[in-house]
């Protein structure tokens, strides 16, 4: 057998070389070259033979295309199906990426024993465990089953080999770092083994239709380890996130080619495992405190789900004279300085000599502008040592001018702040043409400035 012939290629520059160098000829970066597997020339167009004997593909009108007949596997977890957009579409490959030790692995056993204890044959595969291991884990959490098969290798064709003979539902790969495919010479975690594996791994799961879980640890910069382009192979990114200090973990999908981005599930890890939370909201206001200053309730919408959270702001006098320090906490720490300089120019705040800190209550991340006017009313509450009314809500953008801007999807915000027993909100100017129903009980204050929002909320 021909032994398999590989090139280092720059991933910045595509610049070729035939063996590794630790910085680029071409254009200069850094440790940017992987080894790929060189792949045979094209023959001539007139020349070009078929290896198999398929029809070729012909182009065809979108709309002569007949729909997929194809029912998703629900993956037995309700938040899970959530934010896969319904469950797990046939012939699917998902990348589930997070920091070691915060659960993943544990996210897709529990996921696999419900779907075996339903009659689905599924294979967990791991590179890192041992079968002792695996069942030690799921016998800790009480997850065992028949249908639970579970198999200990790191080469790729063996694995391949065993789908053959098991025929499962679903195949997990426990982690992409520690496999390698025979036709690459580099040891298991470089970034050409983990580029050609899940290339390999993607064209079997197209083929059989059989939906894949790839997990991946990240690097300390937060991406998935091995190349970026692992991300673009996949048909589903999601991102396990939370605090170690913190019971909650966040699930999200930040690539979905069958369903809503940025969707978002919430759980809470136990004695037992990870227990899916139904309605976040609830959980992340039940330690809220009454009146106290600095404490305000916005809400947000991640993906299609809206969420209510607590925004927490202290203002002190700084110790340190012209350095104030300046933290945050679950939001963008560049939009609360912009925040406090508009404070400080449009609404005569003296906050250049103060130490602000700005936290979202339940370890939750929020990136969306919507909460703006919250974390400006927290800000603004707690210098001047004011609470403002707890059953109040508020919702918009904050302009650079100080105005208050409109939010996408306000009419679902405001019902989930009625759900929960609000009963005033804080709003941004409603267009007169908008055909909005607030709930009912649910006091509108519509504004224009944060003028008048702080002489709404402090009077």
């Amino acid at each position: 057998m021909a032994r398999t012939k590989t090139e280092h290629v720059c991933q910045s520059c595509g610049h070729r070389a035939p063996k590794w160098l630790g910085k680029c000829p071409e254009c200069g970066d850094w440790n940017s070259f992987a080894e790929e597997v060189l792949r045979p020339a094209s023959q001539p167009k007139n020349n070009r033979s078929r290896s198999s004997s398929a029809a070729p593909a012909k182009v065809m009108s979108i709309t002569d295309v007949s729909p997929s007949a194809a029912v998703r596997l629900s993956s037995g977890i309700d938040e899970l199906d959530r934010v896969l957009g319904g469950g797990l579409v046939p012939g699917s490959l998902i990348l589930l990426g997070g920091d070691p030790g915060i659960g993943k692995s544990t996210l897709v056993l529990q996921s696999l024993f419900e779907m075996a204890k339903a009659g689905h044959p599924v294979l967990y595969v791991s590179g890192e465990e041992s079968p002792e291991q695996i069942q030690l884990r799921a016998s800790r959490l009480n997850r065992l089953s028949k249908n639970f098969r579970v198999f200990s290798e790191i080469c790729l064709e063996d694995i391949l080999r065993v789908l053959d003979e098991e025929n499962p539902s679903v195949l997990v790969l426990d982690s992409i770092q520690t496999f390698h495919t025979a036709d690459l010479p580099s040891a298991p975690g470089s970034v050409g083994q983990v580029r050609e594996v899940a290339f390999k791994v993607f064209q079997e799961c197209k083929s059989r239709g059989l939906p894949v879980w790839i997990i991946g640890h990240i690097t300390k910069e937060g991406a998935i380890a091995g190349p970026k382009s692992l991300e673009h192979i996949v048909d589903t990114v999601l991102y396990f996130e939370g605090e170690r200090g913190n019971h909650f973990r966040i699930l999200r999908a930040i690539k979905n080619r069958f369903g809503a981005t940025p969707e978002m599930g919430v759980f809470e890890m136990s004695d037992e495992g990870l227990r899916p939370v139904a309605n976040p909201s609830e959980l992340f206001l039940a330690e809220r405190p009454k009146e106290s200053p600095g404490s305000v309730i916005v809400t947000t919408l991640e993906g299609t789900r809206p969420l209510l959270v607590e925004v927490q702001a202290l203002v002190s006098s700084s110790a340190s004279i012209g350095m104030p320090r300046r933290m945050a906490s679950g939001v963008d720490p560049n939009r609360m300085s912009l925040l406090v300089a508009i404070l400080e120019k449009r609404s005569g705040l003296h906050l250049q000599g103060e130490d602000i800190f700005v936290n979202i209550a339940g370890g939750l991340k929020v990136t969306e502008p919507g909460i703006d006017l919250g974390m400006a009313v927290a800000i603004a509450g707690s210098f001047q040592n004011k609470a403002i009314d707890p059953l109040t809500v508020l919702i918009g953008e904050v302009g650079l001018t100080g105005e208050v801007r409109s939010v996408g999807q306000l009419e679902v915000r405001l019902q989930e702040a009625s759900r929960l027993g609000f009963t005033r909100c804080i709003v941004p100017q409603i267009n007169k043409n908008a055909n909005l129903k607030p709930p009912a009980g649910l006091q509108l204050v519509q504004v224009a400035s944060l003028e008048q929002v702080f002489d709404t909320v402090f009077e």
